[in-house]
Parts: structure tokens; C-alpha cells; sequence
């Protein structure tokens, strides 16, 4: 075997004085490393030992992203199989329940018995691809802790103020319906 520096000068690349002068500073580095006992820093080491570093720190990124997008996978998977095994009925009713979704205003078509349901709570409307369906209160607790933007909140009953209310004498009549 030829060292490169043989075939160098055979194909005329470089000269022999060049080749001699080459290897005499190389040879006088050596000694003078040996002599003063500090360790040669060579470079190239140095640069593989950062790229190999900055290799590794991406592939940890690259792993801690896809595993948070698996992780999101199957989150989406649990809701959907949660919102599927429980859904409930709506009655196949005629009265329209009126809901706000993504700042606008849906509409189910649920039964008077459904309807009184999710006034008071015991059925929540769950919103998943574009669907709307209905699930008991647990279940949606259980869908809020994964994703709360996949439960449509119902709305906050305030107590009227009996004292200042200027319409407390009329009666509001048991059929209206809003």
C-alpha cells in the first residue's frame, strides 16, 4: 500500500521538496506536543464530536415531536371511541335545541324528554367531525379532561334579581316556547 502522499507525487500533483517539507513540520509538531505535554487538539475531531452532538439534540427533537403528535393521535382515538360507545338518542324529536359551536349558533332537532335533559344537565352535546351527539355528563368530564374544545358548555343559569325585577308581577305563560 502507498500512502497518499506517494500518489500524490506519481500522478504530479504535488513536488518531492513540498512532500519533505510536509512531513518534517509534521514530525517537529509531534516532538514539540511530546515535549511540552499538553494535548494536541486536533480539529477534526473536535468537529465530528459537535456534529455527532448537534445530530443527536435533533434527533431528540425529532422523537419528542413525533411522540407528541402519536400522543395526540391517540387522544383523538380515546374521544372518538368514548363519544361513540356512549352516545345517546336524541329522540328523533321535532323541537330544536339551539347551541353555540365555534362562535355560531347550531341546531339539533332533539325530544321535549331529551331537551329537558340538557337543560339540566344530565346529557351534554359533544362535537366531533363536523357531528354534534349527545353523552352523559361522566362522559363528557372524561372528554374535558383530554380535549375541552370538543364539549359544548352549557349555558350558565344566572338567578334573576327578584328585587329589582320590573317584570315580576306578569306571568310568563307554561306553553311559550323560545
Amino acid at each position: 500500500m502507498t500512502s497518499l502522499q506517494d500518489q500524490l507525487l506519481k500522478a504530479g500533483l504535488i513536488d518531492g521538496k513540498k512532500a519533505k517539507q510536509i512531513g518534517k513540520d509534521k514530525r517537529k509538531q509531534n516532538k514539540v506536543a511530546k515535549k511540552s505535554s499538553q494535548p494536541q487538539v486536533d480539529e477534526t475531531k473536535l468537529a465530528v464530536e459537535q456534529a455527532r452532538a448537534e445530530k443527536v439534540a435533533k434527533d431528540r427533537e425529532l422523537n419528542a415531536e413525533r411522540n407528541a403528535l402519536a400522543q395526540q393521535k391517540a387522544i383523538a382515538a380515546q374521544i372518538k371511541q368514548l363519544i361513540a360507545n356512549n352516545k345517546q338518542p336524541k329522540g328523533g324529536g321535532d323541537i330544536a335545541y339551539n347551541f353555540t359551536f365555534e362562535k355560531k349558533i347550531k341546531k339539533i332537532y332533539v325530544s321535549a324528554e331529551v331537551q329537558s335533559h340538557l337543560i339540566a344537565g344530565r346529557l351534554v352535546i359533544a362535537g366531533i367531525d363536523d357531528k354534534f351527539e349527545l353523552v352523559p355528563r361522566v362522559i363528557a368530564e372524561k372528554i374535558t379532561e383530554r380535549n375541552p374544545a370538543m364539549i359544548i358548555q352549557p349555558p350558565v343559569q344566572s338567578e334573576p334579581d327578584l328585587e329589582d325585577d320590573p317584570y315580576a308581577d306578569y306571568k310568563i305563560p307554561d306553553d311559550l316556547m323560545w
